[in-house]
Parts: C-alpha cells; structure tokens; sequence
C-alpha cells in the first residue's frame, strides 16, 4: 500500500530544498523519470524540469516555505493534498490543492489549483 503522508511529505520537501543535490535525490524519490506537472501558471516534465519550476518559486519567493495544509488523501493511483506558501510564522500567503497520480509510489503527474493567492 502507498503511503500518502510520506509522498506528500516528500514532495513538500523537493519544493523547500535549496540545495541541489539534496533536491535531486528528492525529486528521485518523489516523482517517476517522466513526471508531468501542471498548475494555471507554469508546468514542467521529468526532474529538470520540476528542478527548474523550484528554482524558480524559491527566487520568486525568497524566504517562504511550503507546509502541508491537513491530511493528505486519495484512492487507488489518486493522491489529494494541499498546502500553504509563506514566510515562517506568518499567515500563508499562498495555498493550493495539488492531485497526483501515482505509479510504484512515486508521483507520475501532479495538477495543481491555486485556492488563495495575493491580489494583483
């Protein structure tokens, strides 16, 4: 059985991750070799093109942090769970929902929903 807390949890974890060799050992244990990622404002495939989506909101966003908002869930190959952006301690100033496909335990797609961000 897939543990859900765990793969969310490292996923989490591949967004927070500065260093790039701790990140690529992340992305490894997190997402499949032809990992799909979608959301309204950006999209990547395979581990460098996830690398390059965190590089770029970790300099977007210097000094936030992702948090994992309640419980992840899902059935079957479905994972469901959302999460908080922002500076630690403060109120999130970003939060999403993330759905992922799962293949072997890892993260073969991810589609992701913005559910609050910052007006314009």
């Amino acid at each position: 059985m897939t543990d859900l807390n765990t793969i969310a949890e490292n996923y989490i974890a591949a967004w927070n991750e500065s260093d790039a060799a701790r990140r690529k050992a992340l992305l490894k244990a997190t997402f499949t070799e032809d990992v799909g990622y979608r959301d309204p404002i950006m999209r990547g495939d395979g581990h460098d093109g996830i690398a390059a989506l965190i590089d770029g909101v970790q300099q977007r966003f210097a000094g936030f942090r992702f948090s994992l908002k309640g419980e992840p869930d899902g059935f079957a190959e479905t994972i469901r769970f959302s999460w908080n952006l922002g500076p630690d301690g403060t109120e999130s100033v970003i939060e999403g929902t993330d759905i992922g496909v799962i293949e072997n335990g890892r993260l073969k797609s991810v589609t992701g929903f913005l559910d609050k961000v910052p007006a314009q």
